[in-house]
């Protein structure tokens, strides 16, 4: 294991780190709300210890491998999240705990959106922008924040494209060089984030929201600069921006990139986990739509499909906005979109949960173990579009789900040991595992009334579900350590 070459890697990460802490003192100095002084400090604490990571290990260049690129991923998270915290722990307003101020940060870079603050609307303008920004720089991962600089850095290879890139897309190499493929998805992901700033805009929000806002939209973060989220605007058209944006966001990043190749959208209609995402939002919209009607919870048609539309989108997308208390709909409607939750994205989008891709391969390897029944001996390939797969995609598959479930039921069974009860404690895992944000029970609006020790068991679930289980896992084998 090259740790000299991690470290050395890390204190440039860390160094990076240091200047996103400027643009929110820049905030608090156009606004003059006196939250500047703490992000001048973590500026200049994580720039000292980037450059003293780095400085003593800056000739340790060398190929990485396999294990190298795993470690580092975790460490990027995990470090970076830490560093994330300091400028939170400084604040006077909120005064958070050490423990609060880790919560907050882990939740925006993993784009978690579960939050422990409160009263949100009477923050200084620069805590805003920061958990803004922190969703946005998390929203791409590592692959596009630090895959762009790694040849910079001495680092070769596609070990860390693989650790990042969410589900089977892996196995699919969308360009040759790494770093044009890290490129790429930097240009999509900044030119959707200024036509969302651009739309949200011209919709009615402020610049400062609109900004705000677009940053956690393109992420699928949820964080908001407002208590109500996009409630608090109560504008049909930027309901609908919102809406939009969270598909194009949720819809594999290397499919957008194959589109404008191509300038087809014929690429978007054949590829199958487009479809089947798309055909999730429309049923679920049609099914909340139904009951709130039916059930007299809405009296109107407009207001009832506005609110359906758009919890449906956000909280299948893992979003996790609202325009509503969606926990005091009728019958399934919310245990219903906590469950769409764990489908989640498109892989290869910012979204969280499973991705559609692992549902669908896991719905035909049981309809093809139903077919073996019947025909034992016949060979049946599962295909996905016009593509068969290799049995290695599907028996990963299966160990993926066997790892999520495996680290769900873990991380409630230490919840509910910690006095929270079985309800509340499987809302907020589903809503930390799958990076959604919002749970039902205490955690519907923040989770600032559980305990400590419950919220880093929820910290380290949403370090499982941003890092996709396997890459966080593999660190427990002890033969990765074994040189």
């Amino acid at each position: 294991m090259q740790y000299l070459n991690i470290i050395r890697i890390l204190g440039l990460l860390v160094t990076i780190l240091s200047v996103t802490m400027l643009p929110p003192a820049l905030v608090s100095l156009i606004y003059r709300d006196g939250g500047g002084v703490a992000f001048l400090m973590a500026f200049f604490l994580c720039l000292v210890t980037g450059f003293a990571f780095w400085y003593p290990n800056r000739n340790e260049k060398g190929e990485l491998r396999a294990r190298e690129g795993f470690l580092i991923v975790v460490l990027f998270w995990t470090v970076l999240a830490s560093f994330s915290a300091v400028p939170l722990m400084l604040l006077d307003n909120p005064s958070l705990t050490t423990t609060d101020a880790f919560f907050e940060a882990f939740s925006g870079l993993t784009t978690t959106g579960a939050t422990i603050l409160t009263h949100i609307d009477g923050l200084p303008h620069a805590v805003l922008f920061y958990r803004q920004q922190l969703q946005w720089l998390g929203g791409m991962g590592i692959i596009v924040l630090a895959v762009a600089v790694l040849p910079m850095l001495g680092v070769g290879g596609m070990q860390l494209y693989r650790a990042e890139t969410p589900g089977p897309v892996k196995d699919s190499k969308m360009t040759p060089r790494i770093a044009d493929t890290a490129k790429h998805l930097w240009y999509i992901y900044l030119s959707l984030t200024i036509l969302c700033a651009l739309a949200y805009w011209l919709a009615g929000m402020s610049p400062f929201d609109a900004i705000a806002h677009s940053f956690s939209t393109i992420a699928i973060g949820g964080f908001s600069t407002h208590d109500a989220s996009i409630g608090y605007f109560n504008n049909p058209m930027i309901n609908l921006v919102c809406v939009f944006f969270l598909i194009v966001a949720g819809i594999n990043f290397a499919l957008h990139y194959a589109a404008i190749q191509s300038k087809s959208i014929r690429t978007y209609i054949f590829d199958p986990e487009f479809k089947i995402f798309i055909s999730i939002q429309v049923i679920l919209t049609l099914t909340c739509f139904v009951v709130l009607i039916a059930s007299g919870y809405s009296q109107s048609y407009e207001k009832a499909f506005d609110d359906a539309l758009f919890q449906a989108v956000s909280i299948s997308t893992t979003a996790g906005f609202a325009t509503t208390n969606f926990s005091d709909w009728p019958t399934l409607l919310p245990l219903m979109l906590i469950f769409a939750s764990f489908i989640g994205g498109c892989a290869g989008s910012t979204g969280g949960g499973m991705k559609v891709v692992r549902v669908i391969l896991l719905y035909l390897q049981g309809i093809r173990e139903l077919s073996r029944l019947i025909h034992p001996k016949a060979i049946i390939n599962i295909k996905l579009g016009r593509k068969a797969l290799p049995d290695r995609v599907v028996d990963a598959i299966w160990g993926f789900f066997s790892a999520y479930a495996a680290i769900f039921i873990i991380c409630m069974l230490l919840l509910i040991a910690s006095g929270i009860d079985e309800f509340t404690a499987f809302t907020a895992v589903a809503a930390c595992l799958n990076n959604l944000g919002p749970g039902l029970g205490e955690v519907a609006s923040n989770f600032s009334s559980i305990n400590d020790f419950s919220k880093w068991v929820l910290i380290i679930a949403m370090l499982f579900g941003r890092l996709e289980i396997f890459t966080l896992l593999v660190l427990f084998l002890p033969s990765f350590w074994r040189d």
